[in-house]
């Protein structure tokens, strides 16, 4: 006889904003996804909801009656088995931002958001396993310092907490700005760190009038530019895609021109002695001045 598996049960959601309209909006854009939703009008009706239920995943607002969003986050941080949460908010201050990663918030969304957009991030954050958090070592606008997991999925979600962070920047120095750390965060991530979780990249992050400087530390040994036969800085100039090569045989993922746009759109790109620590410097006025 064959036995037929029972259906999986749909993943359950906790909806909290005091927008009536929009939360009313979330939830049947959810449940038609195929998601079982609950509602919740402020921060204290969240919070009893997550006491006294089990969520795979939370949509909190950030500045709700009786209770912040914050506060929220804050009471649920250590509770056993506690639901993944993405923040949803208007304000994007670096202080309220670093503040949810702090209180180890999933993901962020700024609003207005496209109904869309919110489905594609619940999706991915309920595939996604919950690894080792982000730490936060310091949260002033002017210096901004984590450390992070070696994992690319984390990769990912403090590149878009930063960049809402930096949302202040001119649209060239933004872009300039994500793209390098981007791919200076991966390299460290993945050949530093060794995509091992359990190891941790050092973010550090300047603001001044003049420049944004960013710092990215990896617990590697360290590399010579010379044994890099799977980037594009190795190529010669009469074969500027030879590394792909080099990459078809060692079975990486396609790629390797990461420090050669990383050199193309900062300012100064500087590595340390060993090359296990990097720093990236983009002007906001035009350069640097004597």
């Amino acid at each position: 006889m064959i036995k037929v598996a029972p259906p999986s049960s749909p993943k359950k959601i906790l909806v909290a904003d005091d927008d009536r309209a929009l939360r009313s909006m979330l939830t049947s854009m959810l449940e038609r996804a195929g998601f079982s939703v609950t509602g919740a009008a402020d921060g204290a009706e969240a919070l009893a909801h997550i006491k006294h239920r089990k969520f795979d995943l939370v949509l909190l607002d950030v500045w709700m009656p009786n209770m912040t969003g914050l506060e929220v986050l804050a009471r649920v941080k250590d509770k056993p088995g506690r639901p993944k949460v993405i923040v949803m908010t208007g304000d994007n201050t670096p202080e309220t931002l670093l503040n949810a990663v702090r209180e180890q918030a999933y993901q962020y969304v700024n609003k207005p958001f496209s109904a869309k957009g919110v489905v594609e991030m619940v999706e991915r954050a309920l595939a996604s396993e919950a690894g080792p958090p982000i730490e936060v070592l310091s949260a002033r606008p002017e210096w901004i310092e984590l450390l992070v997991p070696c994992e690319r999925e984390a990769a990912e979600r403090i590149q878009d907490f930063l960049l809402q962070a930096k949302s202040d920047l001119p649209q060239e120095v933004r872009e300039a700005v994500g793209q390098a750390f981007r791919e200076l965060l991966l390299n460290a991530i993945e050949w530093g760190g060794d995509l091992d979780p359990n190891q941790k990249v050092r973010i550090s992050c300047l603001r001044t009038r003049r420049m944004v400087l960013y710092r990215i530390a990896d617990p590697g040994r360290g590399f010579k530019f010379e044994g890099l036969t799977h980037a594009a800085t190795s190529n010669p100039p009469d074969s500027p895609i030879d590394h792909l090569r080099v990459r078809d045989e060692k079975g990486l993922r396609p790629g390797g021109f990461g420090i050669l746009l990383t050199r193309a759109v900062v300012d100064e790109l500087l590595y340390n002695e060993a090359q296990n620590e990097v720093a990236f410097v983009k002007y906001l006025d035009g350069g640097p001045k004597s």
